[in-house]
């Protein structure tokens, strides 16, 4: 079965930044697209970025661009997000994901806290 598994959350400082992982297993990773969400509290999930099977396309959040990197290794079934210049706004549960076989599959979050 599909299972996604996010880390490298954790507390950070204004302007710092943190590199996040997410594994995948139980599907043909190179052939799908992979996206990061993020929830922050009292908020609706909202899509942060996407990466296509390639990773020769990718998506971004206008919150995120130029602050945030997806990319992905197809030979580890990893997907990573990258992210500099955090600001206390970033602060919520981010999530992997992808849609596989009419639904949407998600990882447990890993939570970014950005404050001083």
């Amino acid at each position: 079965q599909v299972q996604l598994v996010e880390s490298g959350g954790g507390l950070v400082q204004p302007g710092g930044s943190l590199r996040l992982s997410c594994a995948a297993s139980g599907f043909p990773f190179s052939t799908a697209p992979m996206s990061w969400y993020r929830q922050a509290p009292g908020k609706e999930r909202e899509l942060v970025a996407s990466i296509s099977p390639t990773g020769g396309r990718t998506n971004y959040a206008d919150s995120v661009k130029g602050r945030f990197t997806i990319s992905r290794d197809n030979g580890k079934n990893t997907v990573y997000l990258q992210m500099n210049e955090l600001k206390p706004e970033d602060t919520a549960v981010f999530y992997c994901g992808v849609f596989r076989t009419s639904r949407y599959y998600w990882g447990q979050g890993t939570q970014v806290t950005v404050s001083s």
